[in-house]
């Protein structure tokens, strides 16, 4: 009898564990069925084009176009100009006339009236401007002011839609302001490019004995040889100075991140512009 009693017991024990593995496969199968589901539910779909087509339209709402820089050379690009300088070679007397100098100017006058710089048009022979729209004329210098750098010139044709650039002020800059400046570097334009005021009340001096320049703005917007008396405007597209020189310790004479513009209420009281 007691044989079928340990009988019983066995095969009650091992009804017992096979309940326990059915138990155990049961729920890794349903362990392994929710991961299943839950990796093919959580799992990317394909990127399609219409996904890429509403990225895109985001970025743009997000970034608004045309930039705060580009709307602000817009403002003043059709009075920018390209003042060339023409005479003989120096040192050839007797040669015919060539271009000597390129630099850039700004209108400030309803009669094609401009600010640049004294020493891209000092020591020519003859003048002349072209404007936004390809027109070229004559021009003449009406006044110089060689202690501040700066000359006035005035071409004896302009354009129909000739609108002069409009003058801010410096009232209110700051070190860290976003500037623009606007060129012919290297006679290359016009071009533009986007820095920050560097500093303010600034003095530079040139390697030929002239004077010292104050009261400058220092900025970082790329500027070479060719954005001479080109103007630096604010996110307004207000001219609030005229780019005058760079500082470079090699004889390279390229830029180097320091840039330096004549105030605009330096520029225009020294040409009696009112109210400066």
């Amino acid at each position: 009898m007691r044989p079928k009693v340990s009988g019983c017991l066995i095969t009650f024990r091992t009804m017992k564990q096979t309940a326990h593995w059915i138990i155990s496969i049961g729920g890794l199968a349903l362990g392994l069925g929710l991961a299943l589901t839950a990796a093919l539910r959580d799992s990317p779909k394909p990127i399609t084009q219409k996904d890429i087509d509403a990225a895109v339209m985001r970025s743009l709402q997000d970034n608004d176009l045309p930039s705060r820089t580009a709307r602000a050379a817009k403002a003043v690009l059709p009075a920018v100009v390209r003042v060339r300088g023409f005479g003989q070679d120096p040192k050839r007397p007797k040669s015919p006339e060539k271009q000597l100098g390129v630099g850039s100017g700004v209108v400030i006058m309803e009669d094609g009236t401009l600010l640049t710089n004294f020493h891209v048009v000092h020591g020519m022979q003859r003048i002349d401007v072209v404007f936004h729209d390809g027109t070229e004329s004559p021009a003449t210098i009406v006044a110089i002011m060689p202690a501040q750098d700066l000359a006035l010139v005035k071409p004896q044709r302009i354009p129909d839609d000739l609108e002069p650039a409009v003058l801010g002020s410096t009232s209110r800059v700051s070190p860290g302001d976003e500037v623009v400046a606007i060129g012919f570097p290297f006679g290359i334009g016009p071009s533009v490019s986007a820095g920050v005021v560097s500093g303010m009340n600034r003095e530079f001096r040139s390697r030929d004995d002239r004077p010292a320049l104050t009261g400058l703005i220092q900025f970082d917007a790329a500027v070479n040889s060719g954005n001479s008396g080109g103007p630096l405007i604010n996110m307004s597209g207000e001219v609030i100075g005229i780019v005058t020189a760079i500082l470079n310790p090699t004889k390279s004479g390229t830029f180097i991140g320091i840039g330096f513009a004549t105030t605009i209420e330096g520029a225009a009281s020294a040409v009696g512009i009112p109210p400066f």
